[in-house]
């Protein structure tokens, strides 16, 4: 803790590489200030995205328990540096958080949190989330909750693309079995079926105003799941019977969130969906793959620059089933947030649909290059300023900044 007047009237938790020993758990005192119904300002691009508090006694204690490193400010300093930030020469801004989102992460209930870098980095933050599934999607559930993350669920209905190397495992049949009885339960004769239902579902929460966030395979599948209504996209392995005639000629891509002219992976033995991801494609070694985070204006590009807020605009990469996007096959009205340039891939991109938001974020785990079927899991203690799960966490505070409906 720096230095300061013991009758210091504001916090302030600095995000700057330098000031900060745990920002991972930094967003966890920011949200849990929120759920004490105190507003937070959120400092964009001063000192990598700080955050300014009330002071309490209350507050320090938890900054010191978690580790948290803070700065003590009297009304005078605050209001200096409010106003330094609100000069028309900085690119900088001031974003009132106003409620904590209550989060809901999709995903099997029997996975462990570690399954999945945003449930991993949540429980490591302690940030609470509810687990909801199919059943809760299509009973409207999602309603009440204000940021949904999709973990990485194959929404095609053909397994996740494991037929290849896994068709054999006990998991594999396991889960195969599982999802069948799970949509047959739901009223549906294939799996296909129920998860285009529970893909319409989420896609009616966004545009009603909802927040999605998602990673890895459950991006591109969702967007092929939506392109597909109404197609036999599943070969006979999965849903047995044959999948529709010329079916690449009848994907709708106006129904889809990111993506366009994307062309589907017919053989069932690929362990891919669509020439939308670019892992097959990539031609960069470890050492030396980083994307970079591009640069918005704070004061007119507010929900961009919220979503980019980092201690470096370098970031290290990670791969995945879905490790980038092709840009060709992005939408113009999506954004893009994080690129290889070296490899002319997309990482990370945002957009709006309807009244809502979503945030696609390519690879599986930020701290863990290349993941595999059962490799453990990674140890956020180890990470404690990840550049690349603080992505994660931007997304999981921008709910917070909402604006509220005009009445009318």
């Amino acid at each position: 803790m720096a230095s300061g007047s013991a009758m210091a009237s504001y916090i302030l938790i600095p995000m700057d590489a330098e000031g900060q020993k745990n920002h991972l758990k930094a967003y966890g005192i920011t949200y849990w200030v929120l759920n004490n119904h105190e507003k937070v300002k959120w400092l964009l691009n001063y000192r990598g995205g700080s955050f300014l508090l009330p002071d309490s006694e209350e507050i320090r204690k938890e900054c010191q328990i978690r580790g948290v490193s803070y700065e003590l400010l009297s009304d005078t300093r605050a209001q200096n540096i409010l106003d330094e930030i609100s000069s028309p020469s900085k690119n900088q801004d001031a974003v009132v958080l106003e409620k904590a989102p209550k989060i809901a992460v999709y995903s099997p209930k029997g996975n462990q949190p570690w399954d999945d870098a945003v449930t991993l980095v949540l429980t490591f933050a302690e940030i609470p989330y509810d687990v909801i599934y199919d059943e809760e999607v299509l009973a409207n559930e999602l309603l009440l909750y204000d940021w949904l993350h999709l973990h990485h669920e194959d929404f095609t209905g053909q397994y996740g693309k494991f037929y290849g190397a896994y068709r054999t495992a006990p998991w594999y049949i396991k889960g195969k079995i599982e999802a069948e009885e799970l949509a047959r339960k739901l009223g549906f004769d294939k799996v296909s079926d129920e998860k285009l239902a529970v893909a319409l579902k989420i896609r009616d929460y966004v545009v009603g105003g909802g927040f999605m966030f998602a990673m890895c395979s459950a991006t591109d599948s969702f967007d092929i799941a939506l392109s597909a209504e109404g197609v036999d996209i599943c070969e006979p392995m999965f849903d047995g019977d044959p999948s529709s005639p010329n079916y690449q000629s009848k994907i709708d891509f106006s129904k889809t969130f990111a993506f366009k002219d994307f062309i589907l992976e017919r053989n069932p033995s690929t362990y891919e969906f669509s020439s939308i991801d670019m892992t097959m494609k990539r031609r960069i070694q470890k050492e030396t793959d980083y994307f970079t985070l591009m640069d918005f204006s704070a004061k007119w590009d507010p929900v961009p620059t919220m979503l980019c807020q980092n201690h470096t605009a370098l970031v290290k990469g990670f791969m995945g089933q879905t490790t980038s996007y092709d840009p060709t096959l992005i939408k113009p009205t999506v954004l893009v947030l994080g690129e290889n340039k070296v490899n002319s891939e997309a990482r990370y991109i945002h957009g709006i649909k309807g009244q809502g938001f979503f945030t696609f974020y390519g690879g599986h785990d930020p701290e863990d290059y290349q993941h595999r079927v059962g490799d453990p899991k990674t140890e956020l203690e180890l990470h404690p300023n990840s550049p690349g799960y603080r992505l994660i966490l931007n997304n999981v505070l921008f709910p917070a900044a909402k604006k509220k409906k005009q009445k009318t």
